[in-house]
C-alpha cells in the first residue's frame, strides 16, 4: 500500500500491468468490504514492487488454531509449523467418516496459454465468495513444485486479492512435503541398485529397470545419464535418469491414497523392474515399503492454511496434469468434504487434461461425487486461441474472441460428457470490453451455460459474489450424474483411444508395434483394468502445442507407455512431452532474490 496526503491506494500488478485500485470509505481509507474502486491502467518495468507477494506479506493472517476451530477442529489435532500454518492429523480426519459430506465443485479452465487464465486465483476467489455468502467452504488446492517456481510459470499461491498465504512459504518448501516425497522415491531407487550390486538374489535385468530417480527441480540434463561408473565398488553401470517430483509415481500414490497403511499397500505394489523372464518385481520384494512409508508418515498429514480473507484452504501434494493426475490428495478433499458444506478444488491445467484425470481416475478411485464445474477462460487467453499474438492483446478485437471461443465451447461440451453441470468464469482483465465480454456469453449461452465476469483478482470475495451465488443454484437443481467417459474393463489401448477422439477431437491414436506390445503385457499381468494417465502437451488438444483453438481429425501418438501399479493408473505418453521439463532461456530463477532487509523479492 502507499499512502498519500489524499487518499488510500492499492497498488497491484496483472502480468505487464499494474493498476491503481482505488477503495475510499468516508473517511478516506481503505475499506475490503466496499468495492466501488477507480481503475487506472498504468505500465512498469519493475513488477517486483508492490507485487502479488507485496499483498501477501501485507496481509492481517490469523493464528492457524483460529482457522482450525472455524472447522471444528481441536487444537490438539494440528501440528503447527509456526503461526500461520499446519499439518492435521489423518487419525482426527478419519474420526469424522460419519458425518455427511459437503458438496464438490471443481475449477478447470481452457486451453492454458502465456496470456494466463488464473485457475488458482479463481479457486481461491470462489471459496471466498462461497463463505462471503454464508456457505461454510473449505478451499484445496496443489502444493507448487519449485521447478515451475524457478522456470517461466512462477508460483502457485492465487494473485492479488485472492491468494492462499503465507504465500512465500507454500511456493518454497512449505512444510517439506515434496522432500519427503523425494526421498522416499530416491531410497526405492537407490535399494534397487544395491540388491543388484549384493548379488541380485531376484535375478533383476538391469536393462529393465523401470523406476528413475527424481529431483523437484527442471534440469534437462538429467533426463538421461549413465550411472555405476567407476568400477566395481560403485555398483553395476547401468543407464538411468531423472524425472521431476511431480512425475513420481509416490507423488501420485501420496495424492490417491486414503491414509497411511493404504500409502505402505500402494508403494509395496509399484513394479520396479522386470528379471530377464520378463516378470515384474516389486518394491515390496525389495522390502523398500516400510521404510518408505515411515519417510512419509507426517507428510500424509494434509496442510491447512488460509485465504486472505482468513478462509481455511487445504494444500496437499502437487503432480502435473500434463505428466501426472493433476490433482490434490484424496486425504485433503475427504476432509474437507467432512468439514465444509462446499468444497472448492482445482485440477491442473485445461479440462482436457486435469478434470479428465479428476473425473476419470481420482473421483472414480476415491468415490467421489462432484457436483458442479467452474471453467475459468480469459478475454486474453481467448484472443491468442484466436489467433491473436501476446503483444496485441490489449485491442479490442470480438471477432478474434469468438473465433478462440471455439476452445471454450470444446471444454465445455467436453466436462458435459462427464455429466457434471458447468459454469463458466470469466476472470477479468483491465482491457477486456463490454463487446468482448458478451461474445464469451453468447458462445457459453449457445451451449446451455451461462458465463458470469468475476473480478476477484481485484476485488477478493465481493467479486465473486455473483458467481457463488450462481454456482449454489447450479448445485441445488441437482443435475448431476457424474459418470466416467469409459469402462474399466475395456483394453488400455481402447481407454487410450477413448480419452483421444472423446476429450481431444482427435481422428486417430498412433502407437508402434512396441508400444502396442508393451500394453498387451500389462494387460497379460493383471493390469488391463486400470484407467489411463495421459501425458501430452497442456497447450493445445493435440500433441502440437503450437496447434491452438480446438483442432480436429488430428492423430495423437503414443511415444511410450509406463506401468504405474502402486498409483494403479497406466501413462501414455504422447508426442513430445517430457517428464522432466527443462528450463526457458531466461529463468524465473533469474529474478528471485533476498534483499537487505531480508525479504523475498521476485518470487511471482
Amino acid at each position: 500500500m502507499i499512502q498519500t496526503d489524499v487518499k488510500s491506494v492499492l497498488i497491484f500488478t496483472h502480468p505487464q500491468t499494474c493498476f491503481f485500485v482505488l477503495k475510499i470509505n468516508k473517511y478516506g481509507a481503505v475499506d475490503p468490504k466496499k468495492p466501488s474502486h477507480i481503475l487506472i491502467q498504468y505500465k512498469i518495468k519493475d513488477t517486483s514492487v508492490n507485487s502479488d507477494i507485496d499483498i501477501a506479506r501485507a496481509a492481517n493472517k490469523k493464528p492457524i488454531a483460529e482457522i482450525a476451530a472455524k472447522l471444528g477442529i481441536p487444537v490438539e489435532h494440528i501440528t503447527p509449523y509456526g503461526h500461520d500454518k499446519a499439518k492435521v492429523n489423518v487419525e482426527y480426519i478419519n474420526s469424522l467418516s460419519d458425518k455427511p459430506d459437503g458438496k464438490l465443485i471443481l475449477v478447470t479452465a481452457i486451453s492454458p496459454t502465456p496470456a494466463g487464465e488464473g485457475k488458482t486465483t479463481t479457486t481461491v476467489g470462489l471459496g471466498d465468495g462461497l463463505n462471503r455468502i454464508g456457505k461454510q467452504t473449505v478451499i484445496c488446492l496443489r502444493e507448487p513444485s519449485l521447478g515451475p517456481c524457478f522456470g517461466m510459470k512462477g508460483g502457485a499461491a492465487g494473485g492479488g486479492m485472492a491468494q492462499v498465504v503465507p504465500m512465500e512459504d507454500i511456493n518454497l518448501h512449505f512444510t517439506g512435503d515434496f522432500h519427503a516425497i523425494g526421498a522416499a522415491h530416491n531410497l526405492l531407487a537407490a535399494l534397487i541398485d544395491n540388491h543388484i550390486h549384493w548379488g541380485n538374489s531376484l535375478g533383476i535385468d538391469n536393462r529393465r529397470i523401470a523406476f528413475k530417480r527424481v529431483i523437484d527441480m527442471n534440469d534437462r540434463a538429467l533426463r538421461e545419464l549413465a550411472i555405476g561408473l567407476g568400477g566395481p565398488g560403485n555398483g553395476y553401470s547401468r543407464t538411468d535418469g531423472f524425472d521431476i517430483t511431480v512425475a513420481s509415481e509416490i507423488m501420485a500414490i501420496f495424492c490417491l491414497a486414503t491414509d497411511i497403511k493404504d500409502l505402505q499397500k500402494r508403494i509395496g505394489n509399484i513394479v520396479v523392474a522386470e528379471t530377464r523372464e520378463r516378470q515384474p518385481i516389486l518394491a515390496k520384494q525389495l522390502d523398500a515399503d516400510g521404510a518408505m512409508a515411515t519417510l512419509l508418515k507426517d507428510a500424509i498429514n494434509p496442510n491447512l492454511v488460509q485465504t486472505l480473507e482468513n478462509n481455511p484452504a487445504f494444500i496437499h501434494g502437487g503432480p502435473f496434469a500434463n505428466i501426472a493426475h493433476g490433482c490434490n490428495s484424496v486425504i485433503a478433499t475427504k476432509a474437507a468434504l467432512k468439514l465444509g458444506d462446499y468444497v472448492v478444488t482445482e485440477a491442473g491445467f485445461g479440462a482436457d487434461l486435469g478434470a479428465e484425470k479428476f473425473f476419470d481416475i481420482k473421483c472414480r478411485k476415491a468415490g467421489l461425487k462432484p457436483e458442479a464445474t467452474v471453467i475459468v477462460a480469459t478475454v486474453r487467453a481467448l484472443k491468442m486461441h484466436g489467433g491473436v499474438d501476446k503483444k496485441e492483446l490489449t485491442g479490442e478485437n470480438v471477432d478474434a474472441v469468438v473465433k478462440g471461443c471455439a476452445n471454450l465451447v470444446r471444454h465445455i461440451q467436453n466436462v458435459k460428457s462427464f455429466g457434471v453441470p458447468v459454469i463458466v468464469a470469466i476472470n477479468q482483465f483491465i482491457n477486456d470490453t463490454d463487446a468482448e465480454v458478451a461474445a464469451i456469453q453468447e458462445a457459453a449461452k449457445a451451449h446451455g451455460v451461462e458465463a458470469v465476469v468475476a473480478s476477484h483478482w481485484a476485488n477478493g470475495s465481493a467479486g465473486t459474489e455473483e458467481l457463488a451465488g450462481k454456482v449454489v443454484d447450479m448445485i441445488d437443481a441437482g443435475h448431476s450424474q457424474f459418470s466416467p467417459i469409459y469402462d474399466l474393463e475395456q483394453p488400455l489401448f481402447d481407454k487410450i483411444e477413448a480419452i483421444a477422439t472423446k476429450i481431444y477431437g482427435a481422428g486417430d491414436v498412433a502407437a508402434d508395434k512396441a508400444v502396442r506390445a508393451k500394453l498387451k503385457v500389462f494387460e497379460d499381468q493383471g493390469f488391463g483394468n486400470l484407467p489411463i494417465c495421459m501425458a501430452k502437451t497442456q497447450y493445445s488438444f493435440s500433441t502440437d502445442m503450437a496447434l491452438l483453438g480446438a483442432p480436429s481429425g488430428h492423430t495423437v501418438t503414443v511415444r511410450e507407455v509406463r506401468l504405474a501399479a502402486g498409483a494403479e493408473f497406466v501413462v501414455a505418453v504422447c508426442g513430445d512431452i517430457m517428464t522432466m521439463p527443462g528450463l526457458p532461456r531466461v529463468p524465473a530463477a533469474n529474478q528471485i532474490h533476498v534483499d537487505e532487509e531480508g525479504l523475498i523479492q521476485g518470487l511471482f
